[in-house]
């Protein structure tokens, strides 16, 4: 009889999918708990309060300022340029790497996770050094009037280098896991290639795909390094949102700045939202999926009446 209670609790934690006693778990769970609390929810409401702290209408008139719009303006317009070529590029990165063999493969694997081992500040003064007044194409640049540094050109172009890995790195094990049956049956029967990809690859990972985007966005949105390298910080020009905030802030204009910042912790709290909506709907196809009963194949007696 002693050891019937043990039999339980060993049981329960066989059905919970875990061997660890009830407290460890807690403990655990705690742990993180307090680590988030501390560490995300805590500054998050330090950013709102701060924000607020003169009341709503200096809120609202942090906005009001025009840099404060053109920030605002040209941080939308680097991740409208820039999430649209990291798509291209992650997709054509995905599927190459995922469903043919070549040489090169693991060169260009490499290339892809390149941006996550360096340092944006460094990838920042990359450019600087290529594009800027005595860089590699800085002569030529300026005989021919083009600006990449210090313009709207050179930090789209330091945001898509600090963002592409993220749809491909989503959509590779992605594409590795479904394999190319699918494809190869299509192609058999008579499909072209962009039909093949567009009835039989892109339904098979488009939440990947989503979740991929949101992600590009997001850093797109909230990058700080490499853009403040080749921004040249041009009030009214070439601050984004990040770079005003960190303007502001070092102007002693605190409830500003924090203002300008809770604007963007709204845009990664949207992101979020749209994060777990994606994840609950594709969870949820994937459970009616399961449930649903696999299709019978017609007995010859059946196929005779018909």
């Amino acid at each position: 009889m002693s050891g019937a209670p043990s039999l339980k609790a060993s049981a329960r934690r066989a059905q919970s999918g875990t061997t660890e006693p009830t407290w460890v778990r807690w403990s655990l769970i705690g742990v993180a708990l307090v680590f988030m609390f501390l560490f995300l929810v805590l500054p998050l409401a330090a950013v709102f309060t701060e924000a607020l702290r003169k009341g709503l209408d200096a809120y609202l008139e942090a906005f009001k300022e025009p840099d404060a719009w053109s920030a605002i303006r040209l941080t939308l317009i680097t991740a409208a340029v820039a999430v649209p070529l990291n798509l291209v590029f992650g997709i054509a990165a995905a599927w190459a790497i995922a469903k043919y063999e070549f040489k090169g493969k693991a060169f260009l694997t490499t290339l892809v996770d390149l941006p996550f081992s360096v340092s944006p500040v460094v990838a920042g003064l990359i450019y600087v050094l290529m594009f800027g007044a005595q860089g590699w194409f800085g002569p030529w640049l300026q005989a021919h009037d083009i600006k990449i540094v210090f313009a709207v050109p050179g930090i789209v172009l330091a945001t898509v280098f600090v963002t592409f890995p993220f749809i491909a790195r989503e959509l590779i094990p992605l594409m590795q896991a479904q394999g190319n049956d699918e494809e190869q049956a299509a192609i058999v029967l008579g499909a072209t290639g962009w039909q093949t990809f567009w009835y039989v690859t892109l339904p098979n990972i488009k939440w990947g795909l989503i979740y991929g985007v949101i992600l590009c966005n997001a850093r797109a949105m909230g990058e700080f390094g490499a853009v403040s390298v080749v921004s040249g910080h041009i009030r009214g020009q070439t601050n984004t949102m990040p770079l005003h905030v960190e303007i502001l802030y070092n102007e002693y204009q605190s409830v500003a700045a924090f203002a300008v910042a809770s604007l963007l912790a709204l845009l990664a709290l949207v992101t979020l939202v749209i994060k777990s909506v994606i994840e609950w709907r594709h969870e949820r196809e994937l459970r009616a999926a399961a449930d649903t009963p696999p299709e019978r194949p017609l007995t010859p007696a059946a196929g005779a009446q018909v």
